[in-house]
C-alpha cells in the first residue's frame, strides 16, 4: 500500500475518533453510553488520557508535513478545553479540572509518541 494511502487511513481514523470524542463528551450524564462507561473497571481520567493521546498522535503520524501534524495534534488540547467548557451546559455533566489535566497529559504524550511512529507508517 502506498504511503499516501496509509496516511489517509490514519487521518480518517483520527476524524472518526474526533467525532466520537465530541459526541461522547456532550452526551447527558444519564445517557446509556455514559452509564455503561461508568461501570468499566478503569478510571475516567485514564480514558481521557488515552483518547487524547490518540487524538494527538494520529495527526502527527498522518500529516505529510511533520510541523502541520504536530500543530494539529497539539490543537487537540484546545478541543478538550472547549468540550470541557461546554459540559457546563449539558445535563448531568460538569467541568472538571482533573479531566483537563488528563487531556493535556494525553495530548503531550501523544504528540511526542507520534514523532517516532511517523517512520513506522512507512514500514507497514
Amino acid at each position: 500500500m502506498a504511503e499516501e494511502t496509509k496516511r489517509r487511513w490514519v487521518l480518517t481514523l483520527w476524524a472518526v475518533l474526533m467525532v466520537s470524542v465530541v459526541v461522547g463528551s456532550l452526551l447527558p450524564g444519564s445517557s446509556p453510553v455514559l452509564v455503561a462507561m461508568s461501570r468499566l473497571p478503569v478510571s475516567d481520567k485514564a480514558l481521557h488520557f488515552a483518547a487524547y493521546l490518540a487524538l494527538a498522535a494520529l495527526p502527527v503520524v498522518g500529516f505529510c508535513e511533520r510541523r502541520r501534524g504536530m500543530a494539529a495534534g497539539l490543537a487537540m488540547f484546545g478541543l478538550g478545553l472547549a468540550l470541557e467548557a461546554l459540559q457546563h451546559f449539558v445535563a448531568g455533566r460538569s467541568v472538571e479540572l482533573r479531566d483537563l489535566v488528563a487531556n493535556g497529559a494525553g495530548v503531550g504524550c501523544g504528540a511526542l509518541l507520534g514523532l517516532p511512529l511517523r517512520s513506522f507508517v512507512s514500514l507497514l
